[in-house]
C-alpha cells in the first residue's frame, strides 16, 4: 500500500501566514503540521508516500520535507499544475500509485491516534472505498456520512439538512476503482472535482464503501483558531525535558521541553511549553501551550498561548496572548505598559509599539 498527501491548496484562510510560506508547514509545538501526518503514515507501516504539491511550493517542500529517510519512508513529489479540488489532486498521483490500494491524507489534517488502525480495518474489508468520520455538533459546515447497515451509502457536502453528524475527515483509503470515478464526475459549482462526488459515484456503482469513526480527537488546521488549539492538543501530550540552560533565578512549573542550545535567564516557563533549539529567554514569562520556535528571543515580555517561528524577536512587551507570529518578526516597545496584545503576524513583519 501507498499513500498520498494532498499539499498544493493555498491556505487562503491562513493569509498573511501563507504568502511566505505553505500552510502544510506551519509548525506547530515546533514541528511542521505535514511532520504529523507522514509520522502516521509512517508508523501505519507504508513505508512509500507521494506529497502533491503546486509547481511554486515544490522547492519548499523539498528543502522542509527531504527525501522521507529520517522516517524510514520514500517520499515523491507530485505536482498538481492547477488547483482544480482534491479529486483532481488525487488523480494527479494515478501514476505513482498505480493499480495499488492507497491512503489519502489531506495535509492541513490532525488525527490524535493516527492512521494504524484505519489502514489495518481496510485490509480486513475487502472494500472499494473507505472514509474516516467524525461526530461534530454542527455537520452543516462539513462533508456528511449517511450509513445503512455499517455501510456509507450517501456523502453529501454541507447540507443544510444534515441526515447525521458524522462529519467527513480528510483521510480517505481507495483502490484503484476511485480513479474511474473521477473520470466520471463533472466539476461542481466552483469548478472543481470533489472527492464526495467521486466517493458518492461509486456508492452509486453498487462498490462497498465503509466507514471509520476516529478514536480520539481531530483537527483540521485551516485557520488561525484551528493551528493555536492544536498546538494545545499536541502540547498537552508533552514530558519534561530539558537539554537547554535554564539559570537559578528561573523557575520550571508544569511539562516544560528546553531544546539544546536554548537560555533561559530570570524568567519564568509555566507548561505546558516547547522552547526551539537557540532561543533565548531573558526576564520574561512563558505561559501555557506556547511554542517558541528555534533562535526566537524573547526579553521582558509575557507570552501565552500562542505560537513563535524561528528567528522572531520580541522586547518589551507587556503581554501577548493568543497569537500567531512568523518566522523573522521583530516587535518591540519602549515604555513598557500592562496590557494585553494578539496578532497574527507573517514572515519578516516589524512592529514597534510606541
Amino acid at each position: 500500500m501507498k499513500a498520498i498527501i494532498l499539499c498544493a491548496g493555498e491556505g487562503t484562510r491562513l493569509r498573511p501566514l501563507t504568502y511566505t510560506s505553505a500552510k502544510h508547514l506551519i509548525p506547530i509545538a515546533n514541528k511542521p503540521v505535514i511532520f504529523y501526518s507522514i509520522e502516521a503514515i509512517a508508523q501505519a507501516g507504508i513505508r512509500e508516500l507521494g506529497i502533491v504539491v503546486s509547481p511554486h511550493r515544490e522547492e519548499e517542500f523539498k528543502q522542509t520535507v527531504g527525501d522521507g529517510s529520517r522516517w524510514g519512508i520514500e517520499i515523491s513529489y507530485i505536482l498538481q499544475p492547477q488547483p482544480k479540488g482534491l479529486a483532481h489532486a488525487v488523480a494527479c498521483a494515478h501514476e505513482f500509485v498505480g493499480r495499488e490500494p492507497f491512503l489519502v491524507y489531506l495535509g492541513d489534517n490532525l488525527l490524535e491516534n493516527g492512521v494504524a488502525d484505519f489502514v489495518r480495518a481496510f485490509e480486513r474489508e475487502e472494500a472499494t472505498a473507505s472514509i474516516v468520520l467524525y461526530e461534530v455538533e454542527d455537520p452543516r459546515r462539513f462533508g456528511v456520512a449517511q450509513l445503512q447497515d455499517g455501510q456509507v451509502v450517501r456523502v453529501i457536502e454541507k447540507p443544510a439538512e444534515p441526515p447525521s453528524n458524522l462529519a467527513i475527515v480528510g483521510v480517505y483509503l481507495f483502490d484503484e476503482k476511485i480513479f474511474e470515478a473521477i473520470r466520471e464526475i463533472k466539476p461542481s459549482w466552483r469548478n472543481e472535482l470533489e472527492i464526495t462526488d467521486a466517493i458518492q459515484r461509486l456508492i452509486d456503482k453498487g462498490y462497498r464503501v465503509m466507514p471509520h469513526l476516529v478514536q480520539g480527537w481531530w483537527k483540521d488546521v485551516g485557520k488561525p483558531d484551528d493551528l493555536l488549539q492544536a498546538n494545545r492538543l499536541l502540547l498537552e501530550r508533552i514530558v519534561t525535558h530539558i537539554d537547554g540552560e535554564v539559570d537559578s533565578r528561573s523557575r520550571v512549573q508544569e511539562r516544560v521541553q528546553v531544546a539544546q542550545g536554548a537560555k533561559i535567564i530570570n524568567s519564568e516557563l509555566r507548561g505546558p511549553v516547547v522552547i526551539g533549539e537557540g532561543a533565548l529567554i531573558e526576564d520574561s514569562f512563558i505561559g501555557p501551550f506556547t511554542a517558541i520556535g528555534p533562535r526566537v528571543r524573547i526579553r521582558h515580555s509575557e507570552i501565552e498561548y500562542s505560537i513563535l517561528m524561528e528567528g522572531s524577536q520580541i522586547e518589551g512587551i507587556g503581554r501577548i496572548d493568543r497569537s500567531l507570529i512568523g518566522r523573522n518578526v521583530v516587535i518591540s516597545k519602549k515604555d513598557r505598559r500592562p496590557e494585553v496584545l494578539s496578532f497574527v503576524l507573517a514572515d519578516n513583519s516589524q512592529i514597534t509599539l510606541l
